[in-house]
């Protein structure tokens, strides 16, 4: 019999942790054929999502899957994402979660994106980030109004640290 992985308890675990502690709970996710998202949103076959319960509808998170409803850009989508290809979890405030290796359709681990160091192989498979969003400069107003649009849906750009708001996605930084 195959060990169940521990990622999906501690996914339920932090997204507790988050609520319990009034924090909103992102998720970044690697988007691939088997994960349902709306792929206007997706950037860099990734995409991060609020999985707050004001955010969602029917969350589920289950061993294999995280399923729920959400609003983007006030249509409502049904969300299904494998445990496999969640990156990290985090708390939008602080920035506090974890991140994981992604496995690649060939079996393998994957680096989840984090500003890490090589992983040795003793190394814990999930690491605890510190997440700041990247800003993103944009020139034209096509890009003004997709970031515009963007900003409307479940995952949009939250403000920095100096109250203004940074487009893109989250960047991971491993905390030690």
């Amino acid at each position: 019999m195959q060990e169940t992985s521990t990622k999906p308890y501690l996914l339920r675990a932090l997204y507790e942790w988050c609520t319990d502690n009034g924090y909103t709970p992102h998720i970044a996710v690697r988007v691939d054929n088997q994960t349902r998202v709306p792929r206007q949103f997706v950037r860099d076959n990734e995409i991060v999502l609020n999985i707050s319960f004001e955010a969602t509808s029917q969350l589920q998170m289950g061993n294999e899957w995280i399923e729920f409803s959400a609003r983007f850009s006030g249509k409502s989508h049904k969300i299904e994402v494998p445990i496999a290809n969640i990156l990290a979890i985090y708390a939008r405030e602080n920035g506090q979660g974890m991140a994981f290796p992604v496995e690649s359709a060939g079996g393998e681990a994957q680096d989840s994106g984090a500003d890490a160091e090589p992983a040795d192989e003793t190394a814990a498979p999930a690491t605890p980030v510190s997440v700041a969003p990247r800003a993103v400069e944009t020139s034209s107003s096509a890009a003004d109004a997709a970031s515009a649009k963007a900003e409307s849906a479940t995952d949009g750009p939250q403000p920095d640290d100096d109250g203004s708001k940074g487009g893109g996605r989250a960047r991971l930084k491993i905390v030690k």
